[in-house]
């Protein structure tokens, strides 16, 4: 039987279904999927972050085993707090080394956190298709000082079915210097369906 894959997290229902999921995925995440997909994702978030001059402590939103961190790490940007809901993928996340702190929980469902503790907010193949929708942002914001600086990714997709222009332009008052750049999400390496997946980096800074 063939492990987890791309079709089976877009299809997540609930979080219950994404702590399953990723309990199976998370020890071959890394060296299958990411691999196999060319999955630079992760990487183009750090480098976007760290090109707006992005500063720590930095919340790593849906951090997973950590390849977001680990390239905001390379580029000499700590320190580093990751969030998640799988504690498989944390444990993966724990063996780079890169992060200051590793929280299991649901930040959607109350999770605590430093109100106004973190100075940038990263997440990268978290607002996806079947994963975290919009309205996360206004959970986010919450954690963030003012200026922090934000630096997530969206699927395109999921970005026109669940409308995030219409909540960026909700947050106008909350946010400034709004971009979006859109770039591929995997590799000339990658195969399969959702190769030539697109999707936006959402660059912002929390109003001061």
């Amino acid at each position: 039987m063939s492990g987890p894959d791309l079709a089976d997290a877009y299809a997540l229902d609930s979080p219950d279904d994404a702590r399953r999921l990723y309990a199976e995925w998370a020890e071959t995440y890394d060296d299958g999927f990411a691999v196999d997909m060319d999955f630079h994702l992760p990487r183009k978030v750090a480098e976007e972050f760290a090109r707006a001059e992005g500063a720590g402590p930095v919340l790593d939103f849906g951090c997973g085993t950590g390849l977001c961190g680990a390239g905001l790490a390379d580029l000499g940007i700590g320190p580093i707090d990751g969030v998640d809901l799988s504690p498989e993928m944390l444990a993966v996340a724990a063996r780079k080394k890169v992060y200051r702190r590793l929280i299991e929980g649901n930040v959607l469902d109350g999770l605590e956190l430093p109100s106004g503790g973190y100075s940038g907010v990263t997440s990268s193949g978290t607002f996806t298709n079947g994963h975290v929708g919009p309205d996360a942002i206004d959970v986010l914001l919450r954690f963030a000082a003012p200026g922090a600086l934000f630096s997530l990714s969206i699927n395109a997709r999921h970005y026109h079915a669940l409308d995030f222009g219409e909540k960026f332009e909700s947050l106008s008052d909350r946010i400034t210097g709004l971009a979006l750049p859109e770039i591929p999400l995997y590799g000339p390496n990658a195969t399969g369906d959702h190769r030539l997946d697109r999707g936006y980096i959402a660059l912002f800074r929390k109003a001061r």
